[in-house]
């Protein structure tokens, strides 16, 4: 089964950087020089690590490994199958990782961004088939990193409910997106790394908000995650600092259109070992890799 590990987002390409070796042997190495296919590219086994945002460099590895190397992240396609669909399959999931990637986790992502994500991640949730948590409960455990979200195109941290702006009214950068998932206490915690703006001289305040859910299954790929509470937690310069519990309003307190905040439910449309892709009850289109 072909599988990929991702240890950290990439930058999106603009060609492909190949020189080839004159050994002939099973064990030799080549590289090749070319411009990204526009149609998902077959491999049979890949690492990839990516070097900047506008050069990768291959090397085939008894051709049965594709490598590309870079000063800033990381990602690994490997499949030892070597059957057909599983070609398939790692090659759509490089598809949907590369219109993904380079979008600031959907924040920078524009009309025509959106339609191609969908349209990948469409592609592989087809060649995946259909999703079965009561099977597959345990490939959801760990701590997921997201790599993108089409409700962060509209430019708040909440998405298509009510959240904070980025970079407009309120000085907030938002850093890495996390989802740490327990199978067997229930635990669905989302966690986000912010930097909040201080006035000069002051630096900004490094922080991490973890919203604390508990899931549950509703269907044979639909999950139900209950909010429970907001706990901060200063890092950097201020990480002695004890985390701090936000207070939540009583239901009857707050307003109708927010009483749903922070719980919801969403669809697994695609799952495998290390790649996770989901659909929110409005329409968001979600990619994780496994952290």
């Amino acid at each position: 089964m072909a599988s990929v590990t991702l240890s950290s987002l990439f930058h999106s390409p603009t060609y492909l950087s190949h020189s080839s070796s004159s050994s002939s042997s099973s064990s030799s190495s080549s590289s090749t020089k070319c411009n990204l296919p526009r149609k998902p590219l077959a491999v049979t086994g890949t690492i990839i690590r990516f070097q900047s945002p506008t050069r990768l460099r291959l090397r085939y590895r008894n051709r049965r490994s594709l490598v590309v190397r870079s000063a800033f992240d990381e990602v690994s396609v490997r499949d030892g199958s070597g059957d057909a669909k599983s070609e398939l399959n790692a090659s759509l999931k490089l598809k949907l990782l590369s219109a993904v990637s380079g979008l600031n986790r959907g924040l920078a992502a524009n009309a025509d961004d959106l339609q191609k994500a969908d349209a990948a991640a469409k592609e592989l949730e087809a060649v995946g088939g259909l999703v079965d948590l009561s099977v597959d409960l345990d490939k959801l455990q760990g701590r997921w990193r997201l790599l993108y979200s089409s409700a962060f195109s509209s430019r708040t941290l909440g998405g298509s409910r009510p959240g904070p702006p980025t970079a407009r009214l309120l000085p907030i950068t938002l850093g890495q997106v996390f989802q740490r998932i327990d199978v067997l206490s229930k635990d669905f915690d989302n966690i986000v790394e912010l930097e909040l703006g201080a006035p000069w001289p002051l630096p900004p305040v490094e922080v991490t908000a973890t919203l604390a859910h508990k899931f549950e299954l509703i269907g044979s790929a639909k999950i139900k995650i209950i909010f429970q509470k907001t706990t901060v937690k200063t890092t950097g310069n201020l990480s002695q600092l004890p985390p701090i519990e936000l207070p939540r309003f009583p239901d009857a307190l707050r307003p109708p259109s927010d009483r749903r905040s922070g719980s919801g439910e969403f669809e697994v449309t695609y799952l495998d070992d290390d790649t996770r892709v989901t659909r929110g009850d409005r329409g968001e289109l979600r990619v994780f890799v496994i952290s």
